[in-house]
């Protein structure tokens, strides 16, 4: 049997009070598309937040190419990249400067000094910025200077150029109209047969979407639902039926 990417083995995680994930155990194998549906609140960034390793379990296991979280290094937890629904992005910096940011992972401590005096080579930076949409004109500005489109663009941005094996995505069409929802999503679920646009940019091969819009299930080909801190069901796409999101809806 083929090791999954990513493991959770009866995770639970308690904020304050309050369990905000309860008993979660998931798979994550190479090549998979998964929307994670529910509420706000079902405890869907919880999930993501453990699968990165920002947030540590009370209870239960992660595991990430087989090891355990905690015995991986900054290099291998690179291979995960992760798009924040508050973006996460550094306000004093320009938009190239924080595409580049998402190289911090692979890269020296000159090359972030460099990144923050600007002087540090922005060519890849534009290319991955052009390839989310994002026009010259911005590449320099300032990120409180651009709209929020704009920086939801160069936060996909930024995970993509890292260049990962898997991408985690909390809500990433927020603040897109339809057309540039439309052709985010199909760049985030491009197929391992076709990981290289015309730009030859690379695109993980893995990916799982935090979602509320049910009209953008096409192209996923797991589905997950939660509700209160649990999984309620996960399956293939091809298998969801109504009952199913009556369930977390």
């Amino acid at each position: 049997m083929i090791n999954p990417l990513l493991e959770l083995k009866e995770v639970s995680y308690k904020n304050k009070n309050n369990f905000t994930l309860k008993n979660v155990s998931l798979r994550i194998k190479s090549g998979e598309k998964i929307a994670l549906l529910g509420k706000s609140g079902a405890g869907k960034t919880t999930l993501i937040s453990i699968l990165n390793g920002t947030l540590k379990p009370n209870e239960g296991r992660v595991k990430l190419f087989n090891t355990e979280f905690d015995k991986i290094n900054l290099h291998q937890k690179s291979k995960i990249s992760t798009i924040w629904q508050d973006l996460r992005l550094i306000e004093d910096l320009s938009a190239e400067q924080n595409v580049n940011c998402g190289l911090l992972g692979k890269q020296s401590f000159l090359f972030a000094f460099k990144n923050l005096l600007n002087i540090s080579s922005f060519n890849k930076a534009h290319q991955y910025m052009q390839v989310c949409n994002l026009k010259k004109s911005i590449f320099s500005k300032n990120i409180r200077k651009i709209s929020g489109g704009q920086k939801q663009r160069v936060a996909i941005a930024r995970s993509l150029i890292q260049e990962s094996d898997i991408i985690l995505a909390d809500e990433p069409f927020n603040n897109l109209d339809p057309k540039l929802t439309s052709y985010i999503k199909n760049l985030l679920l491009i197929t391992k047969n076709k990981n290289k646009n015309k730009n030859k940019i690379k695109v993980p091969n893995t990916t799982l979407i935090s979602l509320h819009r049910l009209d953008l299930l096409d192209g996923f080909n797991r589905i997950i639902g939660m509700k209160n801190g649990e999984i309620l069901f996960d399956l293939e796409k091809t298998k969801l039926k109504k009952y199913h999101l009556n369930k977390i809806y």
